[in-house]
């Protein structure tokens, strides 16, 4: 079900609904709505305050029912933290927790006051949007594979409205286009690879291009690709039964002839590791290794939804890295599309493979005005920055720059690594131009340096998402990053 979403703008105590939330801070300081509320209700919030029934505390969350004097059925008191402590993440987590509250009780609908909460810096649509995409998220409910429920006897949440004026009408109509594009990116990466295989992936891009204006999707096959010189992400396809695809999708919103910005994900579906292979525990995981393939076609999904002006190229490479006995070996050289040698001395360091070619595709083929690939290409990253920051690599400042700016817009945030030329040393190889790894020190920067080569001329930046992309654990689910921040990053473009 999606949730559905829009603005209102009753009194709190007034508004008929099944539930409706307001925040309080620590110390008992209530929001102009929990004031509202509070009084309608004859003290009932400040004396639950004063009880320690209602603590404040960021994220936590308070159910009154059926309080005198309010027409709702229903109040969700969410806690807001320390007031002069608050700020945009908080804001960001409160409405997460509240949404996973609200998705607990038994409520068709619900009306939030949190977007009247102040957040230094920030107006009323970036509230509004900001608090529908983390409600979005959090309402978020993989189905695909389980056995379908009798959904009749369940009432589940399916609109929410903010408080909010028509100023902030465009935040909203931001927030359900990028909310499509996350739950499009979500969808794809927690499928399993029985089923989100590259022919899959291809389907449900030609899909998405069949059903709209403006976009245009085209398949290379692997006779296409070997036709063409594919030769880095052909090897990688080598051990599998699931050939590969590279998928290609254009959307024309800018002017005629106008270069496009281009979007480059890793789609590799599975990665067993190939002849490297790798250990069994948390192998499972490996199905989340075509998040870059998810988060820039959901990014792309995004633009298209917002009506972005501007023209825009999306290539995503599907394979998947299997052993057998015709996978590719440690210590092949493989010749790549821009006609490097890369000598290969561990078939685990596959993506680069696959992207080093599709990156050469994207920047022959559209001559792009700007260059961003995203990939789980590094466990390295993920020692470096954990779960919360997307590694960022570019040689670009500017680039840097823009893309840095939408995270911390979206509050999808990123952190920029070097990729310095002292590092290129690592990657020298005495059988090709470049061997596909460069040593276990600065993993995720050798990476980039390796990608690097395959972009010279262009104005290029990497995403590294190999700690962003899904939530650990065996029930941990895609996070649809980086569809927000890259999403951001193409409509500051098409706003200058």
């Amino acid at each position: 079900m999606t949730l559905q979403f829009s603005l209102g703008s009753a009194a709190p105590a007034t508004v008929d609904s099944a539930c409706v939330l307001v925040g309080v801070y620590e110390q008992g300081v209530l929001t102009s709505a929990a004031a509202q509320l509070d009084s309608a209700a004859g003290g009932m919030i400040k004396r639950q305050v004063e009880s320690g029934d209602i603590s404040g505390k960021a994220g936590s969350t308070t159910v009154l029912f059926a309080p005198a004097g309010v027409a709702a059925q229903r109040v969700l008191v969410v806690g807001l933290g320390a007031q002069k402590s608050f700020d945009a993440a908080r804001y960001q987590k409160v409405n997460i927790e509240a949404a996973r509250a609200l998705g607990r009780l038994p409520v068709a609908n619900a009306v939030s006051y949190l977007s009247e909460v102040e957040v230094p810096g920030r107006d009323s649509a970036w509230r509004v949007r900001i608090a529908a995409l983390a409600c979005d998220h959090a309402a978020y409910r993989y189905t695909a594979t389980f056995k379908p429920r009798d959904k009749s006897k369940q009432t589940e949440l399916a609109a929410l409205t903010f408080a909010a004026g028509t100023d902030a009408q465009g935040g909203l109509d931001q927030a359900v286009a990028i909310a499509e594009g996350v739950r499009f990116a979500r969808e794809l990466a927690n499928l399993p690879p029985n089923i989100c295989n590259p022919a899959y992936i291809a389907a449900q891009a030609q899909a998405f291009a069949e059903a709209q204006g403006k976009v245009s999707c085209s398949v290379l096959d692997e006779a296409a690709m070997a036709k063409l010189g594919f030769g880095s992400l052909l090897a990688v396809a080598r051990g599998s039964v699931n050939k590969p695809r590279l998928i290609a999708l254009e959307y024309k919103g800018g002017h005629d002839g106008a270069k496009p910005y281009a979007l480059v994900g890793k789609g590799v579906t599975f990665d067993s590791g190939g002849i490297s292979l790798k250990p069994g525990a948390g192998m499972e995981e490996m199905k989340f290794d075509m998040g870059g393939a998810a988060g820039v076609l959901g990014a792309f999904v995004a633009a298209v939804k917002m009506g972005l002006k501007l023209n825009l190229v999306c290539v995503v490479p599907a394979v998947e890295n299997m052993p057998d006995g015709d996978s590719y070996r440690p210590s092949d050289v493989l010749t790549s599309l821009s006609g490097l040698t890369i000598e290969v001395l561990n078939t685990d360091a596959e993506g680069r493979l696959i992207l080093c070619d599709a990156l050469t595709y994207a920047a022959q083929t559209y001559q792009p005005q700007a260059l961003v690939d995203a990939a789980t290409l590094t466990g390295a990253c993920v020692i470096a920055l954990g779960k919360h920051a997307t590694g960022l690599m570019s040689k670009h400042d500017d680039l840097a720059a823009e893309l840095l700016a939408a995270g911390e817009e979206t509050l999808d945030r990123a952190w920029r690594l070097p990729l310095w030329d002292d590092y290129q040393a690592q990657l020298e190889s005495g059988f090709a131009d470049v061997a596909n790894i460069g040593g276990k020190s600065a993993g995720a920067i050798t990476a980039g340096c390796f990608l690097s080569r395959f972009t010279d001329g262009q104005r290029w930046a990497h995403l590294d998402i190999a700690g962003t992309a899904w939530e650990e654990g065996r029930k941990g689910l895609a996070t649809g990053r980086p569809v927000a921040l890259l999403a951001q990053w193409l409509l500051d473009r098409s706003e200058q």
